[in-house]
Order: structure tokens, then C-alpha cells, then sequence
């Protein structure tokens, strides 16, 4: 019984590195640090940011994240810097996470300043604990009943954000390196963290004078993984209120609101719909969302912010 527990344990840990490793998040959008550190700065006030995501309601160890993040322009809004906080949890599973980005804009025209190419960078460490207690093994000497494994790990990453008035386009890599998932010194295993590529593009269009439609996409390319593809629409009210439907290729259909309260606060609700085979077993997922934006005088002075939409 031993013997096919230890299997059952690699066996999932080896097709954990085949699976889905990131946390995969709705509200992206409205806070793209969440892909590309190159975004840093690019509200050019101080943003932060938190989510909060519980994923396949009444799912058994379902995954719930949380994540809290913060950036701001400097030096005339040509440098950005920014920070990425995390938590994550699926079944036995716990991994802490924080990462910091620094982005550097260049002007692409003189007389359009919304024109420009950012690059940037991100650096931090991933602590992943996996607590084997909290399963109920047959057989009570099972060596891994009470193990609490703890491996961490350092990682970096970057990407490019292109911006023209109403248009945008992201290539991001945000974790280069393939780290191994669990330490060796349990047992012998091969799972690797997956390096990720993200591609994002978007524009806003104007269809009346209160009313406006923002559409965008995102592709998903992970190694050894099926492609994964996001397409948005999010219609605007007077600059105020989002009204939203998304599409995640075999996997969900996703249902958006927002609403801006005031100058500095900003809300966000999704709720997916599950498509896939899971629908049978889950009640969907929710994610809330909280922003705050402030600009300060001595860093800010004369520059303008982009609105929420």
C-alpha cells in the first residue's frame, strides 16, 4: 500500500507539470501586472490592486487565490515600478509568491505622448508548502502521513507593452526559468515549473457619447499545455459602469461588472461559468476585485493619468 501511494503521489506530481501551474485570473485585464511587469507605470498615478478568486464552488482542495499588487510611474512617468503579492492554494498545496517589476517607456512620438514601447523586468521567489497531513492515507504508517514539504524557489521575467491612444498589444515570458516543483529530497521527481508566454491586445471604441465598447484577447502558450485563448467584450457606461462577457476556449464563459464609485475607487465582480467536463461537480467561480489609485503631487505634478477605461 506503501508502494502505490508514493506512485499515486508522483504519478500526480509528474502530470502537474502537464497541467495548469499559474493561476489563471478574469479580472486580468483590468490589471495586467497580473501578466506582463512591462505594465508597470503605465497608469502613471499610484494603482494597487487585490483580487480574490475561489475557483470550481463546492469542488473538493478547488483552487483559491489572492493576490494583492501595486505600481506607479516616476521620473515623468518614464520609469515604472511595481510589486506582485500572492497566495495561492489547491488541495494540500500552499504557495506564497512575490515578484518586482521595473519598467523603463520610450517615447514612439513626439507630438502623441499616449505613443510608446515599455519594457520590463520582474524578479522575486515562489514558496510552495505541501502539507501531506491534512490526507487520510489507509494505512497510518504511511512515511508521508505527517510530511510538510517546503521548497522554494527564485524566478524572473519580462515583456514589452506597446500602447497608441486607444490600442494596446503585451508580449510577456513572467517566469523563465524551469524550476523544479517539489524538492528531491522526498522523492525523486521530474515536474518542473512550466515557463508561460503571454500575448494581450485591445483597443477602446466610442459608439455614443456615454456608451463605449472595449474588446481584447489574450493567448495563453505554456509548454507542453493545449493553447488557452481569452476573448472579451466589456461594454462601458459613462465612464462608470462595465458590463462584460467573456470566452475561455474549452474551459468557461465568463460574466463581468464593474463599477468606478469615485476618482480613487474602483470595483470589479466575474463570475465563470464552467464548460468543461467540471461543470459536474462545481458551482462556477467567483473573483471580487478592489482598486485604489491616488495621484501624488510631488511625483505626478503636470502629468495626466489615464481613466479607468
Amino acid at each position: 500500500m506503501k508502494k502505490l501511494s508514493i506512485l499515486f503521489i508522483a504519478s500526480c506530481m509528474s502530470l502537474l507539470a502537464y497541467a495548469q501551474q499559474r493561476p489563471v485570473n478574469s479580472l486580468y485585464m483590468f490589471d495586467p501586472l497580473l501578466i506582463n511587469p512591462a505594465y508597470a507605470g503605465t497608469q502613471v498615478q499610484l494603482s494597487a490592486t487585490s483580487i480574490y478568486r475561489t475557483q470550481w464552488v463546492n469542488f473538493p482542495g478547488a483552487p483559491k487565490t489572492f493576490t494583492v499588487s501595486a505600481h506607479s510611474g516616476f521620473n515623468g512617468a518614464k520609469v515604472g515600478l511595481g510589486f506582485l503579492a500572492s497566495n495561492d492554494q489547491i488541495g494540500i498545496h500552499k504557495e506564497n509568491s512575490l515578484y518586482f517589476m521595473y519598467a523603463y517607456k520610450i517615447p514612439l512620438d513626439k507630438y502623441d505622448k499616449s505613443h510608446s514601447l515599455s519594457f520590463g523586468l520582474q524578479g522575486g521567489f515562489n514558496n510552495l508548502v505541501s502539507d501531506f497531513s491534512i490526507l487520510n492515507p489507509k494505512d497510518q504508517n504511511d512515511p508521508f502521513a505527517g510530511l510538510v514539504e517546503r521548497n522554494m524557489t527564485w524566478n524572473f521575467g519580462s515583456g514589452l507593452f506597446y500602447k497608441r491612444k486607444k490600442f494596446y498589444a503585451g508580449l510577456s515570458v513572467p517566469y523563465i526559468l524551469n524550476n523544479n516543483v517539489i524538492s528531491a529530497e522526498v522523492f525523486s521527481s521530474e515536474a518542473t515549473q512550466s515557463r508561460y508566454y503571454y500575448i494581450s491586445s485591445g483597443f477602446s471604441k466610442q459608439i455614443s457619447p456615454h456608451v463605449k465598447l472595449l474588446p481584447s484577447t489574450l493567448i495563453r502558450l505554456q509548454e507542453k499545455a493545449p493553447l488557452s485563448v481569452d476573448v472579451n467584450l466589456t461594454m462601458v457606461l459613462y465612464d462608470a459602469v462595465g458590463l462584460g462577457l467573456s470566452y475561455r476556449l474549452d474551459d468557461s464563459v465568463v460574466s463581468l461588472f464593474e463599477l468606478q464609485i469615485n476618482e480613487n475607487f474602483h470595483v470589479g465582480y466575474a463570475y465563470d461559468i464552467t464548460t468543461s467536463a467540471l461543470s459536474q461537480y462545481s458551482n462556477g467561480t467567483h473573483e471580487i476585485m478592489l482598486n485604489y489609485r491616488i495621484k501624488f503631487s510631488r511625483i505626478h505634478r503636470g502629468l495626466e493619468c489615464p481613466s479607468y477605461y
